[in-house]
């Protein structure tokens, strides 16, 4: 497992933080496989740890949404998962502002993956329920935020997790809860 500097909030010095976060994700970068769709084979035999973990140590490919919104997994340890990113031109809504969809999705894939951290071998989730908040719009300048999931309750059907989108400085963006129905893989009916 990675680890991950907690900083924190505010930070002492903004600066040293985002160095701490750019080198966390070129060391992500360096091993990640190419954006893929992995085989169910793989959702059945390992646990969700194993394959969240995987996608970072670069033995299981990340999902291909990822390099579209510009945000890749710089942090896995059970019940809690790190994303990371920068919105792009292409991501700001016809105000010129960073659309909401954007802090939606980094912040789902943060609270999801903690979910799955939880969960044995064949079991697997779906986000039944987003609640988002956002606190104030990323500035174009904002070299990268994390959003960082963390699980507050995991049981056999449900799950919660919260999460947080900041900047370096410690600044808030938004801050989400999800609610995770969590159920059996089923077995592959192809031969």
């Amino acid at each position: 497992m990675t680890t991950a500097q907690t900083h924190p909030w505010p930070p002492q010095d903004a600066q040293l933080v985002l160095q701490d976060w750019l080198s966390m994700e070129q060391l992500a970068l360096e091993k990640r496989l190419a954006p893929d769709v992995f085989s169910a084979s793989l959702w059945r035999t390992q646990s969700g740890l194993q394959n969240i973990l995987g996608m970072l140590e670069g033995l299981t490919p990340p999902a291909p949404m990822a390099d579209q919104l510009n945000f890749c997994l710089v942090h896995v340890s059970q019940g809690r998962v790190i994303f990371q990113g920068q919105p792009q031109l292409g991501h700001l809504n016809p105000m010129g502002t960073v659309h909401g969809g954007w802090y939606a999705t980094i912040l789902d894939s943060a609270l999801g993956c903690a979910v799955h951290t939880m969960l044995p071998a064949a079991r697997a989730y779906t986000t039944s329920q987003l609640n988002i908040q956002l606190v104030r719009s990323i500035p174009m300048t904002e070299q990268r935020v994390q959003a960082v999931g963390e699980v507050v309750h995991c049981g056999r059907q449900m799950a919660t997790a919260q999460g947080q989108l900041r900047g370096p400085a410690g600044t808030l963006y938004a801050h989400a809860t999800c609610t995770c129905m969590i159920f059996d893989i089923p077995e592959s009916k192809t031969p």
